[in-house]
């Protein structure tokens, strides 16, 4: 990930601010059809945090700072829909497990990292069971690994593998097998009485923000598990607040922000860029995990205690959620990955009138997409799981594929579409995702259906929080970019190369330079 923040001075304590700017000689980058970009760099000048004017030889206000593009192309700050920020902070210290094959591949690199720090415990993160060949269990960890606790994360967060020793720390029954879903998000937020908190520090949190700043991201939604707004407030006074933040609660802390009259969009302190995001609701599992929720069985559900996988919360329990959030003036993101999961996220939207959005949208049925369309939810997607998920999906959901990650059926039939990584599920990378999008694969294969990928300037317009084209009237979040990313030229697979390696040489929020190279 590159390196951010050059040039930049970080204000030891936080207070609301905005900022006014001037970027002389820059490119506008159109978004959507009816853009009419200038064909000729101009200028653009933020007041108060939003852009004012956009035009040629602009007269630069008293106290104004003022930077020179030099011609580089200006986009809006690009936005990441989905992130567990702390889980991605802290995924750099953690046990890299990617790459396991097997579990004699993990056990190995979890008895390697004990011998090498025999006073720690083992966390790990990253592997993908799914593909393995049998079920990992208890016993073939507690031989590896003694009396230090081992708590292996799932590459898909829906699972953890703990041996024995983790398990009793965590006061859950002791079993042979792994620990899911609801079990799992509930014990969660306890590993830090396993490990502490030095990965979620101030500084942690400054250093991730600074490389999110230079790769041009202005905004992220924070769906992390067992965190609360308290936490953020304070965070914020310790200097990470740079980049605009959308925190989401639960339902196990719903009740706190319905008494604290808390409605999406407010601002959780004193500053607007803080502010309260929606009810997240996991209705079901993961396609790793075999829990996310289909009509049909998997293809090896002779394996599966559930076949077809199976809801997190029964209908009634759904609705309930939906209502509450509706009532209290909350947007509602409902995790559905599973075909059934979205069909029945879409019955709870039209049902209960709330908002919001479906997020990852991984399989759906093509009416419950146009079903999107018409009730107005947006579709929450992470285009890189698709790089992980492809021969797994093709083992277990077969010709099911055709209707998986399918953006183009979203795009032509209306659906609001919106970018993340699901961090640290995927690496937190806005590019990544758009190249993802338009590629639609890792390696050397040809796209995986690329009939349903999408154009470089569909994936941006996805990556930009709903903004226009830089204009009168836009926030004055805005990124330099030293190529023009709707110029790439070559196939698919030149073009989504290029998009990888795309960086900001300039970060702007609320006018305020947060990454730069320029100078």
């Amino acid at each position: 990930m590159p390196g951010g923040g050059a040039g930049v001075n970080r204000r030891p304590t936080s207070v609301p601010i905005v900022s006014s700017h001037l970027i002389r000689s820059a490119r506008l980058v159109p978004l959507r059809d009816g853009d009419r970009a200038p064909d000729r760099p101009v200028d653009v000048l933020v007041e108060q945090g939003e852009v004012t004017a956009v035009g040629a030889g602009l007269e630069r206000p008293a106290g104004v700072a003022e930077v020179d593009a030099a011609g580089r192309w200006l986009i809006p700050g690009l936005w990441d829909q989905h992130t567990h920020l702390a889980q991605w902070t802290l995924a750099s210290q953690r046990l890299d497990l990617a790459g396991a094959r097997s579990p004699e591949d993990v056990t190995r690199a979890v008895a390697e990292r004990i011998a090498a720090y025999p006073d720690l415990p083992v966390v790990g993160w990253g592997h993908r069971s799914g593909g393995w060949d049998r079920e990992a269990t208890v016993t073939e960890l507690d031989a590896v690994s003694g009396d230090t606790a081992v708590v292996l994360i799932s590459g898909d967060a829906h699972h953890a593998w703990l041996n024995t020793r983790a398990l009793m720390h965590f006061a859950m029954p002791v079993r042979d097998s792994v620990v899911r879903e609801t079990e799992w998000f509930a014990a969660y937020p306890r590993l830090v009485t396993l490990v502490g908190n030095d990965g979620t520090s101030p500084e942690a949190y400054r250093r991730m923000l600074d490389d999110a700043a230079a790769q041009g991201i202005t905004g992220m939604v924070d769906f992390e598990f067992g965190a609360s707004r308290e936490e953020w407030a304070e965070r914020w006074t310790q200097g990470c607040d740079s980049l605009r933040i959308r925190w989401a609660t639960y339902a196990d802390t719903l009740d706190d922000v319905i008494a604290a009259g808390l409605r999406t969009g407010d601002p959780l302190a004193w500053d607007p860029r803080l502010t309260m995001g929606p009810l997240k609701i996991i209705s079901d599992g993961s396609l790793n995990t075999r829990t996310a929720w289909c009509c049909e069985p998997y293809g090896d559900a002779h394996k599966l205690e559930h076949p077809a996988g199976q809801p997190n919360l029964d209908g009634t329990e759904l609705r309930e959620l939906f209502v509450r959030a509706r009532t209290s003036g909350l947007e509602v993101a409902c995790h559905a990955i599973g075909d059934a999961a979205v069909g029945e996220a879409l019955a709870a939207f039209a049902e209960t009138g709330a908002g919001g959005s479906v997020e990852h949208v991984q399989m759906a049925r093509r009416d419950d997409v146009r079903r999107m369309a018409a009730l107005g939810v947006r579709a929450s997607v992470q285009p890189a799981h698709l790089l992980d998920d492809r021969d797994l999906t093709e083992r277990v959901w077969g010709e099911r594929s055709e209707r998986c990650f399918a953006f183009r059926w979203m795009l032509d039939d209306g659906v609001d579409l919106a970018l993340g990584s699901d961090a640290p599920v995927s690496p937190l990378d806005p590019w990544l995702a758009m190249a993802a999008a338009v590629h639609r694969t890792a390696d050397d294969r040809d796209p995986w259906h690329g009939e349903q990928a999408l154009t470089v300037r569909e994936a941006l317009a996805a990556s930009v929080d709903g903004q226009p084209m830089v204009q009168p009237g836009s926030r004055g979040d805005l990124v330099l970019l030293d190529r023009n990313p709707l110029a790439l030229e070559g196939d698919t697979a030149s073009v989504g190369t290029a998009l990888r390696a795309m960086a900001s040489a300039y970060t702007v929020v609320a006018g305020v330079p947060v990454h730069d190279t320029l100078s």
